[in-house]
């Protein structure tokens, strides 16, 4: 079965993503699929893709009303029928849900979206009993089980109601990797038998920074947020207040940002969701509560303000960037004393659940302390192996770009699986690191650990040091914590025989946050690398938003990033060529790429870009020496007539060259050949005029000013004023 086709038909992409394209055959295949998949790793895809291609219906069981808005229009957005996905849920009115029915019956609705509430309507169940439905996804399957982080008891009578309405294949989606939460799903919904994919977690395009947390860190939040400006973003925080007190110094200091947080009413929240969305704004400062719905893919940095409750929480927020493949900035701040304030509000929890929280909040000590890796951590974390040498975006965290020294420390590693081995598997990294260090507690005493002969044995290096070396030991798995005895340290196989015969172990010291440490802030900064042509991007992007208004759809839902850049690339000026950009497709080219190809085709010719017709590829116009020569000789303020002079051109030629360097988002300081030209209130003049006009159009400046400059003047201030605002 080929279903290469579908995918380029439907959603214009040439391959699939990781294990995409097993997870599509077992569900064609009619078998019960269970799919474990990261945020952001393109689950959706897994049941829109064969829903599209089977007859009937598919249900598709979410229980996020945002999300599932999103996905209807993002469905919507690449065919040719608004009825080919639906919502049912309690927001719509009589004669909605007839049009629902009524579109299911006619076999035109290929995906629906119900909440579980819903599902249990006695007159939705006797309507899709007679209806041909494909199959059943549950999407979010962790709200099923009572160990997941967001129990949901309506999802626990699933299995009955799917059994009503028909004997169909069921997909159970999550993003949760623990295997209590895994086994429970499979067992509630009753399909143990289904074939299970587990995808990697590892998100290799997002670069992971950890800072010390100062009391400078809303100037560093500013500094970080203005150098990506008109970038999207999230800021999270861990109480309301904090999210009000950000988002103001935020708008005070011109960037654009709304707050989010449960505190704020309904009407609020939805209107600040979709600002973001639809870009009208540039940062969501939110609680834990945004985020969950919210499926924007070029979301570029998540900031914590406040580090999380747990490493799982802390993956989820962060798997909220670069969901398009491209940049994702994850920055997160980082105080003990906020790790102590979580331990406070605990104090007033059952003694179990305050045993998990404090085993949880060591993890995110662990990854926010630790100096190797972050992305080794915090795989190791999910259960998964990492090579942070050769791995998918090794390269990609503050720790690996800056590393620290490392020491032999193969024989304090003998002393520290000692300790675990002879106190008998029972202690918690803590209560190790105080036998080490002789530190004498209630529980070590009650034990008699302080009387015996290795009770003090590292006491020369100090506790965090010994903690250091132990979260080292643990990720190589010389050592494993037992979650169920609430992080109880044991000793592996592979930490016995490395104690019958030692070898050389590197261990980097950790870093010490200190509240007086201050850091430059912006370091690391992973690189784009793209090469699209840059002002084409500015176009198009203004054109997505205005169609994107006019169809009340997110900007993203006409066209992605990667699209639009692609686009720069390629120059497409028909359907069909358009239909060939990554991300794009058949359906979406018909809906929405006629403005698009007719804006590209006028842009080809003002611009005299070459476009081989075979490889579509744009010209730079200049070759790269020209463009050097230009450059050089212009920072040495030589006279343009005399740098034209000297490559045997035209002062028309050279322009058109100057402007293609420009154009490509390289500086070009032409300031000091203007001012010989035009006085400063003339240059103001233009700049004003440029600054408020729609389009940089030279014809429509020259009618603007009435013969008051000539061309050769408004083009060369048009050089000038791209180099200072745009470059």
């Amino acid at each position: 079965m080929n279903i290469y086709p579908p995918l380029k038909k439907y959603f214009g992409f040439s391959q699939f993503k990781g294990l995409q394209e097993e997870v599509i055959k077992s569900i064609l295949q009619k078998k019960n699929t269970f799919v474990i998949m990261p945020t952001g790793g393109g689950k959706s895809l897994c049941y829109q893709l064969p829903a599209l291609m089977n007859s009937g219906t598919a249900i598709v069981i979410s229980p996020l009303i945002a999300l599932m808005k999103n996905q209807v229009d993002a469905i919507r957005g690449i065919s040719d029928h608004e009825g080919v996905a639906h919502v049912l849920n309690s927001s719509l009115n009589k004669s909605e849900v007839a049009q629902v029915k009524s579109d299911i019956e006619n076999g035109i609705t290929k995906l629906l979206y119900v909440a579980p509430e819903s599902l249990i309507k006695e007159e939705y169940v006797s309507f899709l009993k007679k209806q041909t439905i494909s199959f059943v996804a549950i999407d979010e399957a962790h709200c099923i089980s009572e160990w997941g982080h967001d129990f949901r008891p309506e999802y626990r009578n699933l299995k009955h109601i799917i059994k009503q309405i028909d004997n169909v294949p069921v997909i159970g989606l999550t993003a949760t990797a623990t295997e209590k939460v895994q086994e429970d799903i499979l067992k509630t919904l009753g399909i143990s038998d289904a074939t299970t994919f587990k995808a990697s977690f590892n998100r290799p395009n997002l670069f992971y920074e950890v800072r010390p947390k100062t009391k400078d860190v809303e100037k560093d939040i500013i500094r970080f947020v203005k150098q990506r400006q008109g970038k999207s973003g999230i800021i999270y925080c861990l109480s309301r207040k904090k999210v009000e007190e950000i988002s103001q110094v935020l708008q005070v200091n011109n960037i654009k940002a709304v707050p989010y947080h449960a505190g704020l009413d309904a009407k609020t929240r939805a209107r600040h969701q979709d600002m973001f969305l639809m870009e009208d704004c540039d940062v969501v400062v939110a609680t834990i509560a945004f985020g969950m719905g919210i499926d924007k893919p070029d979301v570029r940095f998540v900031i914590h303000h406040d580090i999380p409750k747990s490493l799982e929480s802390y993956y989820q927020e962060t798997g909220r960037a670069g969901r398009d493949d491209g940049e994702g900035y994850c920055l997160a701040f980082y105080a003990y004393k906020d790790i102590e304030k979580l331990e406070k509000f605990m104090a007033s929890k059952p003694i179990a659940e305050q045993e998990i929280g404090h085993a949880l909040l060591q993890e995110v000590v662990g990854y926010a302390e630790t100096s190797m890796s972050r992305r080794k951590y915090l795989l190791h974390y999910f259960g998964e192996e990492y090579d942070e040498i050769n791995g998918a975006g090794a390269a990609l965290d503050d720790n690996t770009k800056n590393p620290k020294k490392k020491h032999e420390a193969k024989e304090n590693v003998v002393k520290l699986l000692s300790v675990v081995r002879d106190t008998n598997d029972k202690y918690k990294s803590k209560d190790i690191v105080n036998a080490i260090v002789g530190k004498e507690n209630a529980l070590l005493n009650s034990h008699k650990t302080n009387l015996k002969p290795f009770f003090g044995c590292g006491k020369e290096k100090d506790s965090s040091y010994w903690m250091a070396l132990l979260r080292q030991v643990l990720v190589v798995n010389f050592i494993r914590k037992e979650i169920e005895e609430y992080g109880v340290v044991k000793l592996t196989k592979k930490g016995e025989s490395f104690l019958s015969s030692p070898t050389s172990f590197m261990m980097t010291e950790d870093h010490i946050y200190s509240q007086e440490a201050t850091e430059d802030i912006i370091t690391n900064e992973p690189s784009s690398g793209a090469s699209a042509d840059e002002k084409l991007v500015r176009f198009l992007k203004d054109l997505r938003k205005k169609v994107a208004v006019k169809h009340s759809v997110p900007p993203f839902a006409v066209f992605q990033d990667p699209s639009i850049d692609d686009m720069a690339l390629k120059y497409p000026i028909t359907l069909e060529e358009l239909s060939k950009v990554h991300g794009v497709g058949e359906g979406k080219a018909r809906k929405f790429g006629k403005e698009f190809i007719s804006l590209i085709s006028k842009y080809v010719e003002d611009n005299d870009v070459v476009r081989p017709d075979d490889l579509i590829v744009k010209s730079t116009g200049v070759n790269s020496g020209l463009k050097l020569y230009i450059i050089q000789n212009t920072d040495r303020k030589l006279p343009l007539i005399d740098i034209a002079k000297s490559k045997g051109l035209e002062m028309e030629q050279l322009i058109k060259e100057m402007e293609v360097i420009i154009f490509s988002g390289t500086k070009l300081n032409i300031e000091y050949s203007l001012d010989d030209l035009l006085d400063e209130d003339q240059q103001e003049d233009i700049h004003e005029y440029f600054m408020e006009a729609e389009s940089d159009n030279i014809q429509e400046a020259l009618d603007e000013f009435d013969g008051e400059y000539d061309e050769e003047e408004l083009r060369l201030m048009r050089i000038k004023f791209i180099n200072e605002v745009a470059n």
